[in-house]
Parts: structure tokens; C-alpha cells; sequence
């Protein structure tokens, strides 16, 4: 029997559609949360001489909030607390480095002016706070739509690089090399990736030079980083925008992709002429994740049908890939945080030929005002032997209400 139960909800004032908890050991009680609020142009003034002439619209302006909360386990009644708030461009995407960089958790941004900024994690009196590090423009007009870091699997190699993957509205990706001595951000190399909006970009944390891209088009694709804008190969299995995609951080092999055609499909690198399954949600997939501990477990974040938890292990089973972490080892409870976010776009209708559908749990909130639009996982930093794997924390953040939910959710999957 699995169920979440309310433990509190905050007022984020502007629209909210990002949250993050930080993943590094120290740090696992803070969460981030970012918010993006169209304001339209003021009614323009009456001008008896501009009657019968053209008038050129004005821009709209896309204001953000980057919000900082602390989570307090012994309050029992209010566990997030503000530490921080910032003011910034609309922010439409953000994830922390999975790793430590000079000493510092870093938390990177894409945002409505076309640019990717770095904060630095650094103590302050009462808690931390997040200070401007860097920032890099990656081209002019443009969003920029989402990031992924390289660092994703644990175990990475002293000698990996550290990257990032951006992708932006005029359907371009933006390779970025961070600088980890005096972090900073170096634009290594740009390509047109598809012909309208690059939703989403990621990496193959098992195979860094390795990126995949899903667009307005409809297009999933694959690219070799070594050899920018030459695809390795080109997916038209989803049959409407490719909006999510995640690398496995646990099954060497393993993706997940979602679209505005409500379907999860699970893939196995090495042959992506078929997926492994193929699940409906009955919502746009804008954000999935991958659960750091229960490695068969993935969020789905599917606009208006809210958001779901899928069990892979039954295709994970019957494809029989090998785990990447200790064997015998007890999973580890972990927060999940989910953003909620406008849809952007009517749906259309679900394909045909549906293969084997993985099993699937769905919560939704009748508050819930906004739709669900990202997932993403908090490692709790508790020794697996130690830890009640039947108890996780769930954040939510809904788009038209602009409120950020906690929940503990009750259920590992199995």
C-alpha cells in the first residue's frame, strides 16, 4: 500500500517550475526552487497618429525568482524554511553538479535570457546561501530551454572533464567545458541540433562524450560530442516533441525518454530502433528522473495528468543489464521533488502499437492548480543498512497556484 501525505505548503509568490534538492553529502537539506512569470506589456498609450499604421508589439518580459529553503527534520510543522531569495531572468531549467567543485556545490541555470549561470554554495550565519559565480550567453535571442551536467554516475574518472549540455528555443545545443580550478564557463562548441525548439538535452553519464537531444520536431537524436553536428542517429518513435530524456545512473545502456505525445519509453542504447517499453501517462512528459537508490524507479512529471512513479523493474528484468552499485545492500528513502509548469502546447492523439507498458503509480492533489512538468531525486545521505527504505519525502511545485508542496510519500516501488 503506498500513499504521500501533506506535510506543508509555502507560497513561492511567482510561478513555480523548478525544484532541486543538492545532492552532495552536508548540503542534502537545502532546496532549490525557481520560478518564471511572463509579464505582459503594458497597454500601449493612446496615439491618435499611430491609427491606421502597423504597430510593432512589444516584447514580453519573463521575470524569475531563485528561492533557497532549508529543511529542518525536527520542525515538524513548517521543515522548510526560506533562506534565500534572488532575483533573476526566468529560469526554465536548473540542476547541481553531482560533485564538489573547489571545495563548493555548484548549481547551474538556464534561463529566459539565453544565458547559463553558475552559483556557488557557500555558508552563511544561519544556513548557506547561493553567490554568482559565472555566467555565459550561449546566443542572442534565444532561451535557454535546460542543462545536464556530465557528473550524473557515480565514479567518475580524475581525468573526466567536467561538461555541461545545454540546448536552447532555436533548436540549438551549446557544449560547455566548467573550468574546476576557478570555475568558470567556456563555450567549447554550438550545432543545430533541430529545426525548432531543442526541449531538452542530456548526457550518456556512462559515455560523456556522448549527448541526446529531443525537439519540437519530434526528432529524438544522439550526437558524438567529438564530431558536433554530425547526429549518430535520428528517432522518430515518439510522434510529437521530445521534451525529456535521462540517462540511467545505475544501468550502463539504459534511457528514458518522454514527449508531448504521453508516452514514457524506456530504450536500450545499443539498439534505438526499438524501445524496451512503452507507456502511456496521459499527459505530456515534460521532466522524468531517475531515483538515486531504487535504481528500477522513475518520476514522471506529465503536465496535466500530474505527476507518476513508473516500476521499470519488470523490463529492467527481462533485459537482465547489470546494476552499477553494491550488490545486497538494502535501498536507501530519498525525497522526491517534482516541478509543475504550464503546458505549452495541445496534446495529440496517443500512438498506436503500444508494446508492453511498465507498471505505473500515480499521485495527484485535487489543490493541485498547474501541471506537472519535471522530476528530480534527493540522495538523504543515510547508510543503506541504517536506513526504513519504505518512507521518502516528495516536493512538488504547481505552476498556476505558484505553491511548493512536501509530502512524504510511503512505498519504494518494489
Amino acid at each position: 500500500m503506498m500513499g504521500a501525505f501533506a506535510l506543508q505548503t509555502v507560497d513561492t509568490e511567482l510561478t513555480a517550475d523548478s525544484v532541486e534538492w543538492c545532492p552532495l553529502q552536508g548540503c542534502r537539506h537545502l532546496l532549490a526552487c525557481g520560478t518564471y512569470q511572463l509579464r505582459r506589456p503594458e497597454d500601449p498609450p493612446a496615439d491618435p497618429q499611430s491609427k491606421g499604421r502597423m504597430e510593432v508589439e512589444e516584447p514580453r518580459v519573463r521575470l524569475g525568482r531563485l528561492f533557497l529553503y532549508n529543511f529542518n527534520e525536527n520542525n515538524s510543522t513548517h521543515p522548510l524554511v526560506e533562506v534565500q531569495r534572488k532575483d533573476t531572468s526566468a529560469i526554465l531549467d536548473m540542476k547541481w553538479c553531482h560533485i564538489p567543485v573547489a571545495g563548493h556545490a555548484l548549481l547551474g541555470l538556464a534561463d529566459a535570457s539565453g544565458s547559463i549561470q553558475l552559483l556557488r554554495l557557500v555558508e552563511s550565519e544561519k544556513s548557506h546561501v547561493l553567490e554568482p559565480l559565472s555566467s555565459l550567453a550561449l546566443e542572442e535571442q534565444c532561451l535557454a530551454l535546460s542543462l545536464d551536467w556530465s557528473t550524473g554516475k557515480t565514479g567518475r574518472a580524475r581525468d573526466q572533464p567536467l561538461k555541461i549540455i545545454s540546448s536552447d528555443s532555436t533548436g540549438q545545443l551549446h557544449l560547455l567545458m566548467v573550468n574546476e580550478t576557478a570555475p568558470r564557463l567556456q563555450k567549447v562548441a554550438s550545432w543545430q541540433a533541430h529545426q525548432f525548439e531543442a526541449w531538452i538535452a542530456a548526457f550518456d553519464y556512462w559515455h560523456t562524450e556522448i549527448v541526446y537531444s529531443g525537439g519540437d520536431d519530434g526528432l529524438l537524436r544522439g550526437w558524438d560530442t567529438r564530431v558536433p553536428g554530425r547526429f549518430l542517429f535520428t528517432s522518430k518513435r515518439h510522434t510529437m516533441g521530445v521534451c525529456s530524456i535521462q540517462s540511467s545512473p545505475h544501468w550502463e545502456h539504459v534511457l528514458a525518454t518522454g514527449s508531448y505525445d504521453e508516452h514514457i519509453l524506456l530504450w536500450d542504447t545499443r539498439n534505438m530502433k526499438q524501445p524496451l517499453a512503452d507507456t502511456p501517462v496521459q499527459g505530456g512528459v515534460w521532466r522524468i528522473k531517475w531515483h538515486p537508490f531504487h535504481h528500477h524507479l522513475l518520476l514522471a512529471a506529465c503536465m496535466h495528468s500530474g505527476f507518476k512513479i513508473l516500476n521499470c523493474q519488470k523490463a529492467m528484468g527481462e533485459w537482465g543489464p547489470v546494476a552499477a552499485g553494491p550488490q545486497g545492500r538494502a535501498p536507501v528513502p530519498c525525497p522526491l521533488a517534482l516541478k509543475l509548469f504550464q503546458a505549452f502546447r495541445s496534446l495529440g492523439t496517443p500512438p498506436k502499437g503500444l508494446s508492453k507498458p511498465l507498471s505505473e503509480e500515480l499521485y495527484q492533489h485535487g489543490r493541485w492548480l498547474g501541471t506537472a512538468t519535471a522530476a528530480t531525486t534527493r540522495d538523504c545521505g543515510v547508510n543503506p543498512e541504517e536506513a526504513d527504505s519504505t518512507f521518502s519525502l516528495l516536493a512538488t511545485c504547481s505552476f498556476y497556484d505558484h505553491a511548493l508542496h512536501l509530502w512524504e510519500w510511503e512505498g519504494n516501488g518494489a
